[in-house]
């Protein structure tokens, strides 16, 4: 099996997000998307105990045309939505959602983090979806980590959320061919991965350092593979947790606007029209006490 080479080692880049100070490695400058990955967003910050639900996480937004996903690693979030979902998630799950022709959602952390504290870390990304699925109705699908399908060997566990690997497949839903992965890896772990040669291929390191070809990455890295091979071959150094992000380009016009991700200009201002006249209907919250 032909082993990929690095492409590129992208550090994250610490951005702040409506006065949320998280890190960012997509997009940077020069890499807007790496196709069909448009953001990854990592959260690590603790909680202070005492605070208010209604106060803390995000409030009600709208999206359409791609999906917002999050992984949790640590602490829990709740998610409410305009179709009448709720559900809290927490380590080792996943929030995942297909905005479809819209939706409206907030994202509060869960009523025993807001009254106890502690910490928080998740990370959020967002997947486009082809133009022909993009005003297909919006679902959502809560994914705890029993629910996870996991790959374990003597010094790694590898969690498949969506599409298939080795001899798993993940719960998750996608609208194009994709290969999701969250997984953690001792010191000295040698792991040998393989995807399609036409998957684009992302990993990030919340923590730790891990080499590939000599070539070492570290905490907050995000590792983006050429496409000339399917195999790859990874030595853990330092203990670390990862993402694997894989999936076929779409190869389609982007047109973005906030929460929005559409191919054209005029259906972006169809889709702020239809967020302002409610048709991606309406959210009205509750919370726990």
């Amino acid at each position: 099996m032909k082993k990929r080479s690095i492409k590129k080692i992208i550090p994250a880049q610490r951005v702040n997000m409506g006065g949320h100070l998280l890190d960012q490695p997509l997009p940077v400058q020069g890499v807007e998307m790496i196709d069909p990955f448009l953001l990854i967003h990592h959260w690590n910050e603790p909680l202070a105990k005492g605070g208010r639900q209604s106060e803390l996480g995000v409030g009600p937004h709208p999206h359409r045309g791609f999906s917002p996903v999050t992984f949790i690693f640590k602490g829990s979030v709740r998610h409410q939505d305009s179709i009448g979902n709720t559900a809290v998630i927490s380590s080792g799950g996943t929030q995942w959602m297909h905005a479809g022709n819209g939706i409206v959602h907030s994202e509060r952390p869960g009523i025993e983090l807001v009254k106890n504290g502690g910490e928080q870390e998740f990370i959020q990304f967002w997947v486009n979806t082809p133009a022909k699925y993009k005003m297909e109705a919006p679902y959502y699908l809560p994914i705890t980590a029993e629910d996870t399908p996991e790959i374990k060997t003597e010094k790694s566990t590898i969690g498949v959320v969506a599409g298939e690997f080795e001899t798993l497949k993940g719960p998750a839903k996608t609208y194009s061919p994709q290969t999701l992965l969250r997984g953690e890896a001792q010191a000295g772990a040698i792991l040998n991965l393989s995807f399609p040669p036409n998957y684009n291929v992302l990993l990030y390191l919340l923590d730790g350092s891990l080499s590939v070809d000599g070539k070492k990455a570290r905490v907050k890295d995000l590792i983006w593979f050429n496409n000339d091979g399917e195999g790859i071959n990874i030595h853990i150094e330092e203990q670390t947790r990862f993402i694997v992000l894989s999936g076929e380009p779409i190869n389609e016009p982007v047109a973005s606007y906030g929460p929005f991700v559409m191919n054209t200009q005029q259906e972006l201002q169809q889709a702020v029209n239809d967020f302002q006249n409610g048709s991606m209907g309406d959210l009205e919250e509750t919370f726990e006490s």
